[in-house]
């Protein structure tokens, strides 16, 4: 059963989530990153056994980790030490306690552009300087891909302490290869930089475009740094919880961040995380299928309602990044969307410079919302 197909619209509408609580009821919301599923019945059966126990209390790691090498090992071969795991509250949250252990006040952290806009705001708010290193961008097919000689010449800058590694990638949806981590670690190495990678969209990866290679499973990444979730592709972000996993020559690193650092994860989500790694496989592979429906739809879609918007289905994520900037309606295209479309797009410019002419869509509903989403952006036009 396609998970994407069982809410219809009233009930939506229904949910108190930020998604569907932050613009009128006339709005159809698809921009922040929240899937219009229901739970997968293994995480659904997991959080109602720990409310009938009345388990809300405080949070504890469990079999976490556990749960998580074991997925990782079965869907990308690759089994991460739970012992070098360290539970956090959210991906975002895990990288902020990193870098105040990796790096000094003034320092730069690297990250490639467009960027992912909560990293843009955290960075600089804990005292470090934020440099984006550019993706290249395909003039004729609008792919991305690394630029491999701009990351170079940008991690040789003195001030440059840390790269962040947003893989797969938000809000492109660019898969990259295992040479193109290979180079990237190497040229981390070469320059002292330490290199972080956020992995929160592993697990939606579409079969037929690409494979995941976690960074820590590469030979040159023993000082590198994962942080990991079910948040994103089991849609449980609202009961926080994640990992940050240490490469081999990391582990003292990630041992040094306070374990106050812990207390901020929820036992809910620690329970529901369990549950969608140790037996949430079928109903991922279930929704991915629904993803890859939709990523294709918004295809034809466009091509059909506004050929002025330049689409590239992503390789991996319910994310799809689209160049409006055809259309004359200046840097932020969201703003026409939304206030003569009723639609609720990411704006372009919050994923900074290279946002700007682009919007941000959330593919993770229904076809038939999806379907109206885009007849209504096509009426903002007239």
């Amino acid at each position: 059963m396609n998970p994407l197909t069982q809410l219809d619209l009233p009930t939506l509408r229904r949910r108190r989530s930020m998604k569907w609580r932050e613009f009128p009821d006339d709005v159809l919301p698809l921009w922040v990153a929240e899937m219009d599923t229901l739970l997968a019945p293994p995480v659904a059966a997991a959080l109602s056994d720990a409310l009938t126990l009345g388990d809300t209390g405080y949070v504890h790691v469990g079999q976490l980790a556990e749960a998580y090498a074991a997925f990782a090992s079965q869907r990308f071969g690759w089994w991460p030490e739970p012992a070098h795991c360290l539970l956090a509250a959210d991906v975002a949250q895990g990288l902020m306690d990193v870098l105040r252990v990796v790096t000094r006040p003034g320092d730069t952290v690297l990250i490639h552009g467009p960027t992912y806009p909560p990293f843009r705001r955290l960075i600089p708010g804990a005292g470090l300087s934020l440099r984006e290193s550019p993706l290249a961008r395909d003039a004729s097919t609008g792919r991305y891909s690394l630029d491999l000689d701009r990351l170079d010449a940008d991690l040789a800058s003195p001030s440059v302490t840390v790269f962040v590694l947003v893989s797969p990638h938000n809000p492109t949806g660019t898969v990259f290869s295992r040479d193109e981590l290979l180079a990237v670690a190497s040229l981390c190495e070469t320059h002292g930089v330490r290199l972080l990678a956020d992995e929160i969209h592993a697990p939606l990866v579409y079969p037929s475009e690409a494979s995941f290679v976690p960074l820590l499973g590469l030979p040159s990444a023993e000082r590198s740094i994962a942080f990991v979730s079910a948040t994103k592709a089991w849609n449980l972000a609202g009961l926080k919880a994640s990992l940050i996993v240490a490469g081999p020559a990391a582990v003292e690193d990630v041992r040094a961040i306070p374990a106050d650092a812990s207390v901020n994860a929820g036992l809910l989500g620690v329970i529901a995380s369990e549950a969608a790694f140790r037996s949430g496989g079928p109903w991922l592979d279930d929704l991915v299928a629904g993803l890859d429906h939709n990523r294709t739809l918004l295809d034809s879609l466009l091509a059909k309602h506004l050929p002025g918007v330049a689409y590239v289905p992503p390789a991996a994520t319910f994310l799809a990044w689209l160049d409006c900037s055809g259309l004359g309606l200046g840097p932020d295209p969201a703003v026409r969307f939304l206030e003569r479309g009723r639609v609720a797009l990411s704006p372009g410019p919050d994923f900074g410079p290279m946002g700007a002419g682009f919007v941000r869509l959330n593919l993770a509903t229904s076809p038939e919302i999806l379907t109206e989403a885009v007849r209504r952006m096509a009426s903002a036009l007239d």
